[in-house]
């Protein structure tokens, strides 16, 4: 018998004395707020020297979720909410030129357009991105075990899609939302037992990492470049073990990111630029991700 099971055994769960505390006596002792069992006191648990606690509470309910449903390792896919499949792409651009037709004095709605046309060009990662968390999914998930499982910030978008390629072959795929100022909700692909929301983004990226044997960054703004280059902070300074970061775009990336510049400047190291390599395509992602996969089974055997 485990310690556990002893412990289970002799005494009441908490969730028992959580029954036992409701048939308590109605007097005024009981009626304080003093009284209330401190786990199930929302108001105490949010109180600013709380704070710990939570942060501890948000770093176990996804980590024990994950184990119960045999989450083994993940692939990250980060990318951009404002990039949406082909279809809603093309329905906005139209949107935005018959405002600009009306107004074409307007430099704002001109404007508007032009951006709508590239949103509208950048369309086909959502594709890729759907297409890569397929191949993904199908290539390694069974029922005893779950590797490679797509893990995305759960919003919609280019990560919506890679959630999407993970159902399209009725696999799992996890969602990390993080609670934010505009009304939100996750994407309705992402399985709903590992659709997760948090309060703090250090534990949230702490998530995206922990199993990740892999991380995707397709054309994104402030967020994927947060998630980036803290991703690659931690390889160069060995805080992680290296894994394949994939730039998915690199006419895009070496447009807005001048990596050579930064070497030249002497802010980082010829070999940083190592840490990272560019993708166009689902299969050519899909290649370096498998090759690594191999060689980790590999390095198990020998």
């Amino acid at each position: 018998m485990t310690e556990s099971k002893k412990t289970k055994d002799v005494f009441p769960t908490a969730k028992d004395d959580l029954g036992s505390a409701e048939l308590k006596l109605d007097t005024l002792q009981t009626r304080s707020d003093s009284y209330r069992l401190a786990y199930d006191d929302s108001d105490f648990l949010l109180r600013d020297e709380l704070r710990p606690v939570r942060l501890q509470l948000e770093l176990l309910k996804p980590e024990l979720l994950q184990q119960e449903h045999g989450i083994e390792s993940t692939v990250v896919v980060f990318g951009s909410i404002r990039i949406p499949d082909k279809e809603t792409a093309t329905k906005r651009l139209q949107e935005a030129e018959t405002l600009a037709q009306a107004n074409p004095s307007d430099p704002v709605l001109a404007r508007k357009v032009n951006i709508a046309k590239s949103i509208l060009d950048k369309s086909r990662y959502y594709d890729e991105a759907r297409e890569l968390g397929r191949i993904i999914t199908e290539q390694y998930q069974n029922n005893e075990k779950c590797e490679l499982v797509v893990i995305t910030g759960g919003g919609p978008g280019i990560m919506e899609a890679a959630n999407r390629g993970a159902k399209d072959v009725n696999g799992k795929s996890i969602g990390l939302n993080i609670v934010l100022p505009m009304e939100q909700a996750p994407n309705p692909y992402v399985t709903p037992e590992l659709s997760f929301q948090f309060h703090y983004f250090a534990v949230r990226k702490m998530h995206f990492l922990m199993r990740a044997k892999a991380l995707v960054a397709f054309p994104g703004g402030y967020g994927t470049f947060d998630e980036l280059f803290e991703t690659l902070t931690l390889i160069q300074t060995k805080k992680v073990k290296p894994v394949p970061v994939l730039l998915f775009g690199k006419e895009y990336w070496q447009r807005i990111i001048n990596f050579e510049a930064l070497v030249d400047e002497g802010t980082i190291d010829q070999k940083d630029l190592e840490l990272f390599q560019f993708v166009d395509t689902a299969k050519e992602a899909w290649d370096i991700i498998n090759e690594f996969q191999v060689q980790l089974e590999n390095a198990k055997v020998t």
